[in-house]
């Protein structure tokens, strides 16, 4: 990295580079763009993904935080960091037009913390109504409930967006209309079983042809961020079971991780066994219920019965081990909550070789009908330049041949022990998702074998203080969920709560695209390529 450093500082000689727990770069608000793409466009280390943009309020000033990563090796990140004093007017410079990912992002950032991005094309809040007093994510916020009173009236949707632009070097207000005056627009969403939760699609057609997609998000918003504010680190734990609740176990381990690594907790052994192998069957109950539910998309019933059939099997087991199904509630601070019982390696074993036989039955039954093929090849395409400028990760960025697998890249638990493929195809359509999220299943099984039999005896928790704090500093987690990279930002002040959590969520990442892979595809198709996204609202709308 000392190359990145002298990059750094030709091109901005003023930028203040620190040594944390990733390269940390601070540089004014007037030159973050400049340095940004210059890491981005650097031809020997890009630094083209945007892995999170994160909203700050630092006290003496409003902020972003940005980690950027390289496509070609996920382990190189570095941190840039820039920030205003304005707090009446607070403006940064976007970088939509750097990675694409950036747009709601930045949008959720207004939303929470009211800084404004100066050339974004789109400025309108994301989460919260255009109309909302306050800025939720400020320190000085007032949650006073008189303040946004709830209204049960029906209000028209406003499809104008305001902007903040820089026109021969003056900054100019002003709107731009989301859709033309002769569109014609149809609402897909909120309330629809195929946008996979309370998702909202603005969708104009030429006929039956996808013109153009508007997203609108926030329908279940609940607020975990800033409740986590005034929370001890175990009591948070419980709300990441509650963001992609199926990836509940693998959430949780990456909180549990982002702390024990600020801590110094070493998890003991066996902790370490149970949790590698529940995050695998969570993996494969996650892309089970996707398989389902891209399979009902298309208007297989019967599919989709035998998905959750197979689901149910990896319920039982969980259930056994501690009580949840959906939400598992077993990783804690230290290892896990619930040893193994007896017959749990029995029941795994037997439900490898179960699995694997219907994973044959599935390959029969519909991966080759033509029905299916025809509704999901070259369908809904989605190029790999176009996945590491929207940082979709998951199946879905390694069906467009973009290597972004963390067990890979930076492995962590005993992913480093194991022998696994990661699984990767280059069509990008909407049937090298699906397909990949099968052959994931049976790479799962392959993880879980080489660990059932070995696992040690001993201590599954560490002993730790009642009472937990964080050494001052920023600390990040990545770990691999089953719908892409899940990460955890924690800002501590050294107290027992964190002054600012922030959750990196790959759903966003995927439904961010949608308007992309959706252009001039037929509307029946979009409902088959968001199965195939396999996003869930919960994670988005935090």
């Amino acid at each position: 990295m000392e190359n990145i450093k002298k990059l750094i500082l030709n091109t901005v000689a003023s930028a203040v580079i620190e040594e944390k727990q990733k390269l940390t770069v601070t540089v004014a608000w007037d030159k973050l763009h400049l340095l940004a793409k210059t890491l981005r466009d650097n031809a020997a280390l890009p630094f083209d993904v945007l892995v999170y943009l994160i909203g700050m309020d630092r006290g003496e000033e409003l902020g972003v935080n940005y980690l950027l990563s390289s496509s070609t090796d996920l382990s190189k990140e570095l941190v840039l960091k820039t920030g205003t004093t304005d707090r009446e007017n607070p403006l940064l410079y976007s970088v939509t037009d750097l990675f694409e990912t950036a747009h709601f992002n930045e949008r959720e950032v207004y939303a929470l913390l009211g800084i404004r991005f100066i050339n974004n094309p789109d400025m309108r809040k994301f989460f919260l109504n255009a109309d909302w007093n306050g800025f939720p994510l400020r320190k000085d916020y007032d949650a006073n409930p008189e303040l946004n009173p709830l209204s049960l009236e029906s209000v028209d949707m406003i499809d104008i967006a305001p902007r903040v632009m820089e026109v021969d070097g003056k900054l100019v207000e002003e709107t731009v209309n989301i859709f033309g005056d002769d569109d014609y627009i149809i609402n897909i969403g909120p309330q629809h079983p195929s946008t996979h939760g309370v998702m909202h699609f603005r969708t104009a057609l030429d006929g039956e042809i996808v013109k153009k997609i508007d997203v609108h998000s926030g329908y279940i918003h609940r607020g975990i961020e800033k409740l986590s504010e005034a929370l001890t680190y175990p009591q948070i734990l419980h709300f990441t079971d509650r963001l992609d609740y199926l990836s509940a176990n693998i959430n949780r381990h990456g909180l549990c991780l982002c702390v024990e690594k600020a801590s110094e907790i070493e998890v003991p052994e066996r902790a370490q066994y149970i949790r590698t192998i529940m995050d695998e069957l969570n993996r494969m109950d996650s892309h089970l219920l996707a398989w389902a539910c891209q399979t009902n998309d298309l208007g297989a019933t019967t599919a989709f019965i035998y998905g959750m059939r197979e689901r149910e099997i990896i319920l039982d087991i969980f259930d056994k081990t501690c009580g949840g199904r959906l939400i598992i509630n077993q990783n804690v601070i230290g290892g896990v909550m619930f040893d193994i019982y007896p017959d749990f390696q029995k029941d795994v074993k037997s439900f490898i070789i179960y699995m694997r036989e219907k994973l044959k039955e599935y390959d029969r039954f519909f991966s080759h009908n033509v029905i299916a093929l025809g509704r999901m090849i070259g369908i809904g395409n989605l190029s790999k330049e176009d996945a590491i400028s929207y940082a979709v990760t998951g199946p879905a960025g390694r069906a467009s041949g973009w290597s972004n697998d963390l067990r890979k890249h930076t492995p962590y638990a005993l992913y480093d022990k194991v022998d696994f493929k990661e699984v990767i195809r280059t069509e990008g359509d909407s049937y090298a998702r699906y397909m990949n999220r099968l052959d994931e299943i049976e790479e799962s099984l392959h993880i879980i074998e080489q660990l059932i039999d070995n696992i040690p005896e001993g201590d599954i928790c560490a002993k730790v203080k009642p009472i937990i704090r964080i050494p001052e500093g920023e600390y990040y987690q990545g770990i691999e969920a089953a719908k892409g990279i899940f990460g955890v930002f924690i800002e501590s002040r050294g107290d027992k709560f964190p002054y600012r959590l922030k959750f990196r969520s790959p759903s966003m990442a995927l439904v961010s695209v949608m308007p992309l892979i959706c252009k001039n595809e037929k509307v029946s198709d979009f409902i088959g390529i968001g199965g195939s996204m396999d996003y869930v609202i919960p994670d988005i709308d935090r």
